[in-house]
């Protein structure tokens, strides 16, 4: 946060009203608390949601009127929607599940594997880092192009 402020003061030499509404927005990102889902894609109930089979090819579903994998159409749709929302309410960039246990889960980075988080299976709450701001003890942690939205930075 203060290297934020201190960069945008060198900058712009003052506080306008633009400046001051993106460092309360990221003060605010800051003291968010984890959830697995800022992470990798859940579902509503903090349940680990799998890539659909095919993620890749399914842009065009309308053309596609037969049965894929056990799955209706209908069936493979919503399960691509419900993946597409889902990720996108990721806010951090390149991670991945390492461990899904009976009462843990484990994500890493894929950027750098010794970036690792724990989350407890029976509550969803992280083990170790509490809020976003925790985070910093780690060099490197990516905001993916929707939290650089909320804080209001358009990339």
């Amino acid at each position: 946060m203060t290297d934020f402020v201190i960069e945008y003061y060198a900058n712009e030499g003052y506080a306008d009203l633009q400046t001051l509404n993106l460092m309360k927005n990221y003060a605010q990102l800051l003291k968010k608390d984890l959830t697995l889902g800022m992470f990798i894609p859940v579902d509503s109930n903090g349940q680990i949601l799998k890539e659909p089979q095919h993620y890749e090819n399914r842009k065009s579903f309308e053309n596609n009127s037969s049965k894929t994998d056990d799955l209706t159409d209908n069936e493979a749709i919503n399960e691509y929607k419900l993946y597409q929302k889902a990720r996108k309410k990721c806010i951090f960039e390149g991670f991945k599940l390492a461990y899904n246990g009976y009462s843990v889960v484990r994500i890493e980075a894929t950027y750098n594997p010794a970036i690792e988080l724990s989350f407890t299976k029976n509550d969803l709450l992280p083990q170790v880092y509490t809020d976003v701001e925790s985070l910093l003890h780690f060099d490197e942690i990516y905001l993916n192009t929707t939290a650089l939205k909320k804080i209001g930075i358009n990339k």
